[in-house]
């Protein structure tokens, strides 16, 4: 049994829909501009170009309910929906015609984002780590077994904010499918079992403010819910 110098940080995972156990989680990938509609509104060139990816920590997935903390340094905390993949199998240099077998399930979930510090990295040429890998940045709904609900290749993605539809679209207009995302994630990383894939957005992205309610889904995949919390300068 390995000797550690402190106690080691518990599991990432996140809930199993219909189990009480739990999908561990060892990387959270994510996919930027993956819908036309939002590369636009964001000011991009959305023709098929090879995806860019981001990361968030682990541990900043957390349950998409109850009530998701406003992060500090932030006046400007936006919402993008996104289907979330899980790998269930490893490998190097998947082709898409074999992509898919590495799926374990899906999950709704919702890369949060402190706009106003994207904004100035990008001005600066600096990372964007600041901006989307910060605590509870990841809140994700449920996981659905392929084996329960299969590929989802079309299907309605919306979210809204007290009850106002915000962001719509549908996963037959992901520029890069999940097939094709897990191949070019497979070109840089080898994938393992526990790795997450945010797939990205679609248009229609807009701030938060404290107290918020946030519904969101994925058609065939899932609905979540939850509650913006407080501003805090700092963390508890």
């Amino acid at each position: 049994m390995t000797e550690y110098v402190i106690q080691p940080a518990e599991q990432a995972s996140v809930a199993v829909a219909g189990s009480s156990a739990r999908f561990p989680i060892r990387r959270v990938f994510c996919v930027g501009r993956n819908y036309a509609a939002h590369a636009r509104e964001m000011g991009n060139d959305p023709d098929r170009e090879p995806p860019f990816f981001f990361t968030k920590p682990a541990d900043a997935v957390v349950a998409a309910e109850g009530t998701v903390p406003y992060p500090p340094l932030t006046e400007n905390l936006h919402h993008e929906i996104e289907l979330v993949v899980a790998i269930g199998k490893g490998g190097a240099n998947i082709q898409p015609e074999q992509a898919l077998d590495l799926v374990w399930g899906y999950a709704v979930g919702v890369d949060l984002t402190r706009r106003d510090l994207q904004d100035t990295a990008k001005k600066m040429s600096r990372p964007w780590d600041w901006s989307k890998g910060f605590d509870a940045s990841g809140p994700c709904g449920p996981l659905h077994p392929v084996a329960s609900i299969g590929h989802p290749g079309a299907g309605h993605v919306w979210l809204k904010v007290n009850g106002e539809t915000r962001q719509e679209g549908d996963l037959d207009e992901l520029i890069w499918p999940v097939a094709d995302v897990i191949a070019h994630v497979s070109q840089s990383v080898t994938l393992a079992p526990g790795d997450l894939i945010f797939t990205g957005t679609p248009a229609g992205v807009g701030a938060l403010q404290p107290g918020d309610e946030v519904t969101a889904g994925v058609a065939g995949v899932g609905e979540i819910a939850f509650r913006v919390g407080k501003r805090e300068d700092v963390l508890n």
